[in-house]
């Protein structure tokens, strides 16, 4: 490699590491694993519902083939998925740090629930209840703009430090 290729491949890096220093938490749960242990490249591939249908099932990880991003470990059901992730970390990682999006769009922080899903615009957003994912497919543009609106002042707020209500993963495996 030459000596400027090295130059622009440190100074990304920099800027990488830079930018992550200023992000906020990821939401991790009692499993120790962000997404609490879904493989979340597995959810580009499933098939989507129509808004106001539950999703697929997500896929779970395997505690053996993990990656850190974002100051947690996300656990991955390949190392092809894992390859994914690490090429591009914030494509697959849920958005507002895997908190729930409707929460977001009301001002707070509260954890997503990695089987209430949807992909819009090609990125992951989490609810936190079935009842909060209606709320939030009922006018998903519009929350979306809200939540684009409040996350500048939430995002260096602490995660969020509840449970899923009602709720425990089986992810992940291994």
């Amino acid at each position: 490699m030459t000596r400027f290729a090295l130059t622009i491949a440190a100074a990304a890096t920099a800027i990488a590491f830079a930018s992550h220093l200023h992000a906020g938490e990821q939401y991790v749960d009692d499993t120790g694993f962000a997404a609490s242990g879904y493989d979340v490249v597995a959810y580009f591939a499933l098939p989507q519902n129509p808004v106001g249908q539950s999703q697929p099932a997500p896929v779970p990880g395997n505690r053996d083939i993990t990656a850190d991003y974002n100051g947690a470990t996300f656990a991955f059901s390949s190392v092809e998925n894992r390859d994914r992730f690490l090429a591009d970390p914030a494509k697959y990682a849920p958005q507002y740090d895997g908190h729930c999006a409707f929460g977001v769009a009301k001002g707070g922080k509260s954890p997503g629930n990695p089987t209430l899903w949807r992909i819009v615009d090609d990125k992951l957003y989490l609810n936190v209840s079935r009842n909060v994912a209606g709320f939030w497919e009922g006018d998903i543009s519009g929350n979306l703009d809200r939540s684009e609106s409040n996350w500048p002042s939430l995002d260096p707020k602490p995660a969020s430090d509840r449970s899923i209500p009602k709720w425990s993963s089986q992810a992940p495996k291994g």
